[in-house]
């Protein structure tokens, strides 16, 4: 999920898994989930700090614009051997599911708290099984139907209590409205898991991201590079190079680094035992940003445990 905010795209192409049950994954299997959450729930933080400089649109172009540079030798090598009717697939993901999300995310988070964040983001589970339910005749039993309906009543209360972000991000109601950028960006991975889902078996995740990040990351950099601040601003504002730092760590642990583990995962437990990321991430999510100067109250922890027992109900329900 996740999370991360680009990860939902690449969870769902590994071929499925031999073992029956989380409670039989071995010890690699417990490490890996732990250090996928910390990765995931960092990214958060790390969107925090690169907007301490840098506009929304200038992160998120930053984000994609990296992403792509890095898995592009990846790109180059699978490019020739995908159907080309299979591209207008790839580049609907690529949109929906990692070049909107990363402005959405940014957007939200000049108003929103980190951690807030990082729980509103565990909505990506609802969304999923919507999207499929809407356009790929997935089936939604009255068990799912509660998990859904738990998870947007969370949203609700959290969006309700505003931001909460410190002296930058102050509480307030007003801010409540830009919880719904995330909402809009969870709904878009929702899509772009299930499209991957449907016109992808059988390719590696490694080929499906770095296709979908190259036909992306070109106008991505394009705009960065040729209609924003950020070259200026990386010569002449002070911390602006550290500012970019995090963005960079933030495009590459969230994309090829945690795209490799999740696999790994995938492979040596089940989806069922991976799916537990889903809880990890707030948690770190919300510890980064208290340790960062945010508050949080019972009513947050109320609406995050909302959400997150209808993510366990739609994982759990048959």
């Amino acid at each position: 999920m996740p999370s991360t905010p680009t990860a939902p795209a690449v969870a769902t192409a590994p071929a499925s898994p031999t073992v029956t049950t989380p409670h039989g994954a071995p010890l690699t299997a417990w490490v890996l989930l732990i250090i996928l959450a910390c990765i995931w729930g960092t990214s958060f933080i790390l969107m925090k700090k690169g907007l301490e400089v840098f506009s929304p649109l200038e992160l998120g172009a930053t984000r994609v614009s990296v992403a792509a540079l890095l898995l592009l030798p990846f790109a180059l090598r699978h490019v020739r051997r995908v159907e080309r009717s299979r591209f207008k697939y790839l580049l609907l993901s690529g949109v929906v599911g990692t070049f909107i999300p990363a402005f959405l995310f940014a957007y939200a988070e000049t108003k929103l708290a980190s951690g807030l964040a990082g729980v509103l983001n565990a909505l990506t589970v609802v969304f999923t099984l919507l999207m499929g339910a809407l356009f790929f005749g997935q089936r939604i039993t009255p068990l799912r139907a509660l998990g859904i309906g738990a998870g947007l009543l969370g949203t609700v209360v959290l969006m309700g209590l505003g931001g909460s972000g410190g002296e930058a991000t102050p509480t307030g109601i007003g801010n409540a409205w830009y919880g719904l950028y995330i909402v809009l960006a969870t709904l878009g991975y929702g899509l772009s898991v299930n499209v991957i889902k449907h016109h992808f078996q059988g390719m590696t995740s490694i080929a499906v991201t770095s296709l979908l990040l190259m036909l992306i990351g070109g106008p991505a950099l394009i705009y960065l590079l040729g209609f924003t601040d950020f070259v200026h601003k990386l010569a002449t504002v002070p911390g602006a190079w550290a500012a970019f730092g995090y963005i960079a760590l933030l495009a590459t642990m969230s994309t090829a680094v945690a795209m490799v583990l999740f696999n790994k995962l995938i492979r040596e437990s089940t989806a069922l035992f991976a799916s537990s990321n889903t809880y990890l991430v707030p948690i770190v999510a919300l510890g980064w940003g208290l340790l960062d100067g945010e508050t949080i109250n019972l009513m947050h922890c109320l609406g995050m445990v909302i959400i997150l027992a209808g993510v366990f109900i739609i994982n759990r329900a048959k």
